[in-house]
């Protein structure tokens, strides 16, 4: 019986000329999604106007909208969650990282049940993601 070769192939290396010819390519750095927020989980901004925006083609609504001026003197469109709203003119809000995908140029939203922004009323579900305290028993 002679020698069988196996059907695995060996690792090869890299001679020292062919690392010499290829130069190492620096791996790139991934681009923030919420670059405002300057690498912060929220940030907390001041609403200067309220929108009522259409959607993207396939879609129809009335979507709310508010400009928020953040504390770092930055501004920028956050999409307001949720059935109805309290918000004015110079509300407190908290801003958070997520676009809304049918609303070009918005890509944050806002924080429901923090600072100013209340939660939303008569919510039964998901009420960690709309700021509702759970229901009392009777």
């Amino acid at each position: 019986m002679g020698f069988i070769p196996s059907k695995t192939p060996v690792p090869t290396f890299r001679t020292i000329n062919q690392s010499i010819r290829a130069k190492r390519v620096p791996k790139k750095q991934e681009k923030s999604k919420s670059p405002l927020l300057e690498n912060c989980p929220q940030r907390k901004g001041v609403v200067t106007r309220l929108i009522i925006a259409t959607p993207k083609k396939p879609n129809s609504a009335k979507r709310k909208v508010a400009r928020v001026k953040l504390t770092t003197g930055k501004s920028l469109m956050a999409y307001i969650q949720g059935e109805g709203h309290n918000l004015q003119e110079h509300s407190v809000v908290l801003v958070r990282g997520g676009r809304t995908k049918d609303l070009p140029g918005v890509g944050y939203k806002l924080v429901r049940g923090a600072l100013d922004f209340g939660g939303v009323v008569n919510r039964a579900t998901s009420r960690s993601r709309y700021g509702v305290k759970k229901p009392k028993r009777k």
